[in-house]
């Protein structure tokens, strides 16, 4: 699997908590999202592999993430790098 890197996030809250990221912290510097480009939901089928929230964004400074979060533990994590 890919590295893991943990992150703050802070979410837009509708129709559940944490419905979707809107910005992320990467050490001190903020990444305001402008785009989500695609979201999947992985279960937890596996063990190994705890049920969990992806989303592929877009940020203002022009960089592409894959952001996961963590449902049970709560944790947001960048996957890898930039794409």
């Amino acid at each position: 699997m890919s590295d893991l890197i943990p992150v703050l996030v802070e979410c837009h809250s509708g129709y559940k908590a944490d419905e979707y990221p809107r910005c992320f912290y990467l050490g001190d510097v903020r990444y305001e999202i402008t785009e989500i480009t695609d979201r999947w939901f992985q279960s937890d089928r596996y063990p190994e592999w705890p049920e969990s929230d992806y989303f592929k964004v877009k940020t203002k400074s022009g960089g592409q993430y894959i952001i996961k979060h963590e449902l049970k533990s709560d944790l947001w994590y960048i996957v890898g790098s930039k794409i």
